[in-house]
């Protein structure tokens, strides 16, 4: 009963709903206290059918009226009623009536303790209290004075039957075999089962696009002749499935919940155990310390109290919200299973929905309730080791783990396979050692997923300095780096910092380069040198008598790059990617110069010829996971190279292209 008795009670009279209007925001109003709010609004003068809305006396709602109907173009929760109805008759049939005592002074006056709650009493005094049950619906067609107590209200007629004028009016034959026959019910909750805008007709269909229930008249010439109708039966199936459902989360929730406040219980007993465990502990440790102990004794003492104190309160309150949420839950439990139990189509669409969704909301809540609360009954950041504090008796306290370092981005260096990273800390004098994670920056996404994964990491371990150069990286690669600080008392970790590394530098090697070619302007430039050059002889040198050539001085096994030659006024060329064991001996490259006699491919080799670019465009060839571009320029018989870090692998000429004879990529 006591479950109930927040969904039973009128906000306004504080007593069992009388004839209970359905609001549009799914609270319940007595028609009696909803017209008295509507008098309360009423200027000097003015009528109660003048006032066009009111506010929710719980949520504050503003509810709109129709100017035609007022208050009774409000849906009546029917099944509301019939579930105080049925309360009231099982505590009838036990001597026990469902009662509540009238409030002192008025609707919203303060009541004494428990003076507004649900109460079992005997019938006799229930009989005279403000919450008695309202009087048994007498047979309507029943010719003696008083009428006998009706045992059936038939729904088709909309007449209340005593047993003997039952059996007269509706023989077991046809038409009366079609008529509903329900428990008796009173003219004003028939009243919920009529067309709000054809007052003298049921409703017998259901308009989906409104959301409502309509009758014939609706459908053929009123405002809902162009909507979606369906018949009450597949209505009454699809929703009460759908509350089944959310009522069988919403239960399992509710049992989760209750076996998270029995661990909750549990953590506190186990709280209250590890703090007199750290509390002896204190003790043993004070006991050598003798003088400066005993004075620092009673602080510490107090620390551990605190922290005990701060773990017990937001444990309690986990437990009360817990318990609150399975209060509402359990009030909220019973209304569904009794809407359930509610076999009339119509009225259980009427109220089915609002329910549904209070339904599904409770369970939502729940959702969000069960990942905040922690089941934490350790002291993890709470380390009694006094073996330096001894020698630091003045300023005795716990240790504590050291606060999160941070990354100073702005003093970080880096080269093209090195980072330098410079990291502060407040509590450098607490930090026993710091360590250093790092690892691939791809992008935001899996940052979190690299903090929740430990073997995507790097780890530089037993750090003392605040300061660690990484070496062995990728040129022109984005890291993640993390620093954790670390003492006896635990470890914190900082926000993740990202750096990057400096592109390769990339030049051209003079011991490689032809002796009719010239390197210069820093290993930058190469040009045709016809005039006699005593260059000594070696195995990387190109040698061919039909080609020269010269190679870069960098070799790279991974990582994406590509180069640009400005191209002078050479009237044929070639430029690629090769093998370090490519021959030198002979024609690099994939075509041979006219009349020359080496063979059309080099094994090794990546690249393209051609001839003068001045009015070309700009080709663009990946292979290996290389890309390289070709521009033209000014000076004569020059080629110069321009190291760049850009990834750009499409093709950027609007010429036919051909396939390149290595990796197959169109050139």
């Amino acid at each position: 009963m006591d479950a109930l008795e927040s969904e039973l009670t009128c906000p306004i009279c504080l007593e069992l709903f009388e004839d209970p209007l359905l609001l549009p925001c799914a609270h319940s109003l007595c028609f009696g206290c909803a017209h008295r709010i509507l008098v309360s609004h009423c200027a000097t003068n003015e009528s109660v059918h003048q006032i066009s809305a009111f506010q929710c006396p719980t949520c504050r709602y503003v509810i709109s009226l129709s100017p035609q109907r007022g208050l009774e173009g409000l849906k009546r929760n029917v099944t509301l009623q019939n579930i105080i109805d049925r309360v009231q008759r099982a505590s009838s049939s036990t001597g026990l009536q469902l009662a509540l005592p009238a409030p002192h002074s008025g609707p919203n006056s303060p009541t004494e303790e428990g003076s507004n709650r649900l109460a079992l009493v005997p019938v006799s005094a229930a009989m005279s209290s403000p919450g008695t049950p309202p009087e048994p619906v007498q047979c309507q067609f029943c010719e003696q004075d008083p009428p006998q107590e009706a045992v059936k209200t038939c729904v088709t007629c909309e007449v209340s039957y005593c047993e003997e004028c039952l059996r007269a009016t509706h023989p077991n034959k046809k038409p009366f075999t079609g008529h509903r026959l329900i428990e008796p019910m009173p003219d004003c909750h028939l009243r919920g089962l009529q067309c709000l805008e054809h007052e003298e007709e049921k409703v017998n269909m259901y308009c989906v696009t409104d959301d409502q229930l309509i009758c014939s008249l609706c459908k053929l010439v009123g405002r809902h002749r162009d909507h979606q109708v369906a018949a009450l039966s597949d209505r009454y199936e699809k929703l009460k499935q759908a509350l089944d459902s959310n009522l069988s989360n919403l239960i399992k929730r509710n049992n989760e919940l209750e076996n998270l406040m029995g661990k909750l219980i549990q953590t506190c007993q186990h709280v209250e155990v590890n703090a007199s465990r750290q509390e002896g502990k204190l003790l043993e440790e004070c006991d050598l310390l003798i003088d400066i102990i005993q004075q620092r004794k009673q602080i510490i003492g107090s620390k551990i109290k605190e922290g005990k104190t701060q773990r017990l309160r937001k444990l309690a309150q986990q437990i009360t919200n817990c318990k609150q949420c399975i209060e509402r839950s359990t009030a909220l439990i019973t209304q569904a299973d009794q809407t359930l139990k509610e076999t009339d189509h119509a009225r259980f669409l009427q109220t089915a929905k609002s329910i549904n969704e209070r339904v599904s909301m409770a369970t939502a809540s729940t959702q969000v309730l069960i990942p905040e609360i922690t089941l934490t009954d350790t002291f993890d950041n709470f380390a009694l080791d006094f073996t330096r504090e001894k020698k630091l008796l003045e300023s005795l306290d716990y240790l504590t783990a050291p606060t999160a370092p941070s990354i100073r981005e702005e003093l970080c260096t880096a080269s093209y396979d090195t980072i330098t990273v410079h990291w502060t800390s407040d509590d450098e004098f607490t930090v026993v050692s710091y360590e250093l994670q790092y690892a691939i920056f791809t992008g935001q996404a899996n940052i979190a997923s690299l903090c929740n994964s430990l073997e995507s990491w790097m780890i530089v371990p037993n750090i003392k300095q605040n300061h660690y150069t990484v070496h062995g990286l990728q040129s022109g690669t984005k890291y993640i780096f993390v620093v954790k600080a670390i003492n006896q008392a635990g470890s914190r970790s900082s926000e993740p910092g990202t750096l990057k590394t400096n592109s390769q530098p990339f030049k051209l090697d003079p011991k490689s380069a032809h002796k009719k070619l010239k390197v210069s302007h820093d290993n930058l430039t190469v040009e045709r040198d016809e005039t006699t050059s005593k260059k000594g002889h070696s195995q990387e040198r190109f040698t061919s008598q039909s080609s020269y050539g010269v190679v870069g001085n960098v070799y790279i096994d991974s990582g994406r790059h590509y180069w640009e030659a400005l191209i002078g006024g050479s009237t044929w060329y070639a430029v690629g990617i090769a093998y370090k064991s490519a021959p030198k001996h002979e024609w690099m490259g994939r075509t041979p110069p006219r009349g020359s006699s080496a063979a059309a491919t080099t094994p090794g080799w990546c690249g393209t010829t051609a001839k003068s670019w001045r009015s070309s465009p700009r080709p663009t060839c990946a292979a290996s996971g290389f890309s390289w571009t070709m521009t033209p320029a000014t000076s004569a018989s020059t080629t110069r190279w321009a190291p760049s870090t850009s990834t750009r692998s499409t093709c950027l000429s609007s010429s036919p292209c051909a396939p390149c004879s290595t990796c197959g990529t169109s050139v």
